[in-house]
């Protein structure tokens, strides 16, 4: 470096601060106060909007919330196609999935004075089509790497065109079909009077684009402090980011679960996981074209992540409710899978490859 020159610092949040660890620790701490903020938009303008159309309280979770609160993720996909590093964006939506599966129920339980009630919708529905969701990801994988290989590239890795793109979003159309099927046949009562719909959907759409901004400047903040005290890329996307892209989730989860709406709760969690796996990864490809994917990453993910959801069915199933015992034991799990992430990336286990 020459004489009177001065090195340049590393700058975040779009260049006006410092990426200090004090200016990333601030940015981290404002974006979750608007986060907050702007799921509670989010979640009031819902209710209220779901009251006016007599939308059933399982819809309103994981249709109008769950898409709403899944901006971050979706938002995360379209970037990292764009970058060139589609398969680090598929890594973070998967490791969302699991928190979203594993961590939200259980905090939105231990939330509660009492268990977290569910019903048979969200059993034999909701979390039956997740599982069928996953399946229909991982088969899409799975032909890429038969059909369309990546030339002179590793074994396991395969292009995903528009063709496969389209064969989750056909599944997502077909749970939309069944939403709306559910719409039909709900008795929604006498609808509430008063309600100032123009305002509501303002409000929905303020929540909305707070969300995605707030979440932005948040997940920048974790990443400039995972490269500041260098933290892995694959660990802080799987691990850090995916949470910090999940809060919304949480946020809006456990608010309903605190005004005694398990079901909407647990909808929310089922129905954003579901748009993620079938519309953000789709829609990434649809706008890029080709993207690469390394199925020797994703497949033992979507293992763990089957697996997850395997254990919230459980759950949800026993008494209709998911107990503190139980809440505690998701979080178990979670922690176990958070250590095996760090085991795979600094050696210790060998069980993904490519990491």
């Amino acid at each position: 470096m020459g004489a009177g020159t001065m090195p340049m610092m590393p700058m975040t949040l779009g260049g006006l601060l410092p990426a200090t660890p004090a200016a990333d620790v601030a940015v981290i701490a404002v974006a979750t106060a608007v986060v907050w903020v702007a799921s509670g938009w989010l979640e009031e303008a819902a209710e209220a909007l779901s009251a006016h159309y007599g939308l059933p309280a399982v819809v309103q979770g994981s249709i109008v919330v769950a898409v709403g609160s899944s901006f971050p993720e979706f938002a995360s996909v379209v970037v990292t196609a764009f970058a060139g590093v589609f398969e680090m964006g598929v890594g973070a939506i998967v490791g969302s999935a699991i928190f979203n599966v594993l961590v939200i129920p259980a905090l939105s339980s231990l939330a509660t004075d009492a268990d977290l009630d569910t019903n048979r919708a969200i059993v034999y529905k909701e979390a039956q089509f997740y599982m069928i969701a996953i399946s229909t990801l991982v088969v899409t994988f799975a032909l890429a790497v038969i059909y369309v290989p990546v030339p002179d590239a590793p074994s396991l890795i395969g292009e995903i065109t528009r063709p496969l793109a389209a064969i989750p979003l056909g599944l997502y159309a077909l749970y939309l079909f069944i939403q709306w099927q559910d719409v039909g046949d709900h008795d929604a009562g006498d609808r509430p009077t008063g309600i100032a719909v123009g305002r509501e959907w303002v409000r929905l759409a303020g929540g909305l684009l707070g969300i995605l901004i707030a979440v932005e400047a948040l997940v920048g903040g974790v990443e400039s402090l995972s490269t500041t005290f260098g933290i892995p890329e694959f660990l802080a996307g799987v691990t850090i980011v995916a949470a910090a892209t999940s809060l919304p989730d949480a946020l809006v989860s456990i608010r309903s679960a605190t005004d005694e709406k398990g079901i909407t709760s647990l909808g929310n969690v089922l129905g954003s996981n579901t748009f993620d796996l079938l519309v953000a990864i789709p829609v990434g490809v649809l706008l890029i074209g080709n993207v690469p994917v390394n199925f020797a990453v994703a497949a033992p993910l979507f293992g763990v992540l089957t697996l997850a959801t395997v254990v919230l069915f459980a759950f949800l199933r026993t008494g209709l409710t998911l107990t503190a015992v139980e809440s505690y034991a998701l979080l178990a799990a979670y922690t176990l899978f958070i250590a095996w992430m760090a085991a795979e990336t600094i050696g210790v286990t060998g069980y993904i490859h490519g990491v």
